[in-house]
């Protein structure tokens, strides 16, 4: 039996486990990224206000890791980008993480809610543009010119996810919602569950239970790279 109709729109919504396996950290584990860096100190629009210096350091590092040569998407966002391009009825995919490993896998009709580490954006003109290099305090812009603007293209705490119009338009029609490798912790995401709660059906991937995995009709516990695949191959038929 099939768990929708071939026709039913699907959202997907990813989170940090996806890209565990890729080699790229975690934030809320144990050993993860806000274990050893304080949200405080590199992730608001407060801390680039205090210092920039630090908080341009901290995403430059992280920046470097998606460009190392042994980050490479894995056997989940291959299935991922599958989906989107093969389920009949249309899928949007959304990603909490700010790395490019579905944009490298082929994912169609992606939305990067917290925004792109691979962009930069510049604060005095609002221009947008891809960015692979270090920022500095010193890098001017490459549509105005000016210095002292140029900041990373992510979503920090207190600033409001990108595109969030478009992904409540794509909830409100889904027929399935499928979370995978998230935390059920940082909102308005870990709300999304709860918004289509009833009339969607909704399954749970993770490593181990979200935070909010009771919500789910179905949740599936394991490595990224194996219950992801066996379950759009599943949802394939």
């Amino acid at each position: 039996m099939r768990l929708i109709p071939r026709d039913a729109s699907i959202v997907v919504l990813t989170g940090a486990g996806i890209s565990r396996e890729s080699g790229l950290a975690t934030f809320r584990d144990a050993d993860g990224i806000w274990a050893k860096v304080r949200i405080e100190d590199v992730a608001t629009p407060e801390a680039f206000a205090r210092d920039p210096a630090r908080v341009h350091a901290f995403y430059n590092a992280r920046r470097r890791q998606i460009t190392d040569p042994h980050v490479q998407p894995n056997a989940a966002h291959h299935a991922v980008a599958r989906l989107s391009h093969d389920w009949p009825g249309g899928v949007t995919v959304v990603t909490q993480n700010v790395d490019d490993l579905h944009d490298r896998a082929g994912t169609a009709n992606l939305i990067h809610m917290h925004g792109e580490l691979a962009k930069a954006r510049c604060r005095l003109c609002g221009a947008v543009m891809p960015w692979r290099e270090d920022l500095s305090v010193e890098t001017p812009c490459p549509s105005c010119g000016q210095a002292g603007g140029m900041r990373p293209h992510v979503v920090w705490f207190g600033e409001m996810p990108l595109a969030m119009e478009q992904i409540g338009a794509a909830l409100d029609r889904c027929g399935l919602f499928v979370s995978i490798g998230t935390s059920g912790a940082v909102y308005p995401a870990a709300g999304f569950v709860a918004e289509v709660r009833g009339r969607a059906r909704t399954v749970e991937l993770n490593l181990e239970p979200s935070e909010g995995s009771h919500l789910f009709d179905e949740a599936i516990h394991g490595r990224a790279t194996e219950v992801v695949p066996a379950f759009v191959a599943r949802l394939m038929g």
